[in-house]
C-alpha cells in the first residue's frame, strides 16, 4: 500500500505487543508525522524528551477508536494507538468518545507498550511501583486500578497486606515487599528533608511534602495536604501519622 492512500493496522512485532493499532494514511505525510491540522480537531500527542536521545509518550488525547478487555485505541493524527488500562478506566471509555490518558511508555527490545491513567498523581504511584523488586507494569496496573490512590497509599502505610492480596495477581509475599520498599522509601525521603529543615511546622511540612512528593504527588497537592495534615494531627506527631492524615484529606478531596 503507497503512503498517503488508505488505513491498515500496524503491529509492533515485539512479542506479539501492538503500540500502533492502525494508521490513516490519508491524514500523514510521507515521514510519517501526524499533519499539524489534527491538533485543530483536538487530538493531541504529547512527546516528552529521555535521556539519550529517546521519546517518550507522555499522554495522549483522541478519539477512541476501539475498546478491548484490557486495553483501548485512541485515534490521534490519523494513528491508533493502543493503550492498556485499568478496569475502570476502560468500562468509562466509548468508541466514538474523547479521552485523555497520561501514559508511561515502555520500550524493551522485545516489547514496546503503552499504559494509560486519568491522572499524574495515578501515573506516579505506577512508576512508584515499578521501583519494587517483583513488581513488573502489568502488576502496577492491577493494583493502580484496583481503588483509589490515596486509599492504596493508606494501606501500605498501615502495612494492611488484606486490601493489596484481595487484588487479583498480588500474593502475600509480593504484598509484604510493596509495603516494605514503599514505606522505607516515604520514610527515606521524609527523613531526608527533616534533617536539613528548619525546627518545627516548618520541617514538619517539609517531611510530609518530600513524603507525599514520593508517592507520586504534585508539589502544590503535596504542600495543601501537609497542610491539613499538621493541624489535625499538630507537629508533635511522627511522620507517618502525618503522611496517613496527608493521605486521608486527599482521599475526601
Amino acid at each position: 500500500m503507497r503512503p498517503g492512500t488508505g488505513r491498515r493496522g500496524i503491529d509492533s512485532g515485539l512479542a506479539g505487543q501492538t503500540l500502533f493499532a492502525s494508521v490513516d494514511y490519508g491524514s500523514i505525510p510521507v515521514f510519517g508525522v501526524p499533519d499539524v491540522s489534527e491538533q485543530s480537531r483536538g487530538a493531541y500527542l504529547a512527546i516528552q524528551p529521555c535521556p539519550g536521545g529517546l521519546a517518550m509518550i507522555a499522554s495522549v488525547e483522541g478519539v477512541v477508536g476501539a475498546v478491548a478487555a484490557d486495553s483501548l485505541v485512541i485515534e490521534v493524527g490519523g494513528i491508533g494507538y493502543r493503550v492498556f488500562a485499568s478496569p475502570a478506566v476502560i468500562a468509562g471509555a466509548q468508541p466514538g468518545g474523547r479521552l485523555k490518558l497520561h501514559t508511561f511508555h515502555l520500550v524493551r527490545e522485545d516489547v514496546q507498550a503503552l499504559y494509560g491513567f486519568r491522572t499524574v498523581e495515578e501515573l506516579g504511584f505506577f512508576n512508584l511501583l515499578l521501583t519494587v523488586t517483583g513488581v513488573g507494569p502489568k502488576v502496577a496496573l492491577a493494583i493502580v486500578g484496583s481503588r483509589p490512590t490515596p486509599d492504596l497509599q493508606l494501606a501500605i502505610m498501615a502495612q494492611d497486606q488484606a486490601v493489596l492480596v484481595s487484588i487479583p495477581g498480588i500474593g502475600k509475599k509480593l504484598a509484604e515487599r510493596v509495603i516494605f520498599e514503599l514505606k522505607e522509601k516515604v520514610a527515606a525521603a521524609g527523613v531526608a528533608v527533616g534533617g536539613s529543615a528548619a525546627a518545627g511546622a516548618a520541617a514538619g511540612e517539609g517531611e510530609i511534602v518530600a513524603a507525599l512528593q514520593a508517592l507520586g504527588y504534585s508539589l502544590a497537592e503535596a504542600r495543601e495536604a501537609s497542610r491539613t495534615a499538621l493541624a489535625a494531627v499538630g507537629v508533635a506527631s511522627t511522620l507517618e501519622e502525618r503522611v496517613k492524615a496527608a493521605l486521608r484529606s486527599l482521599l475526601r478531596s
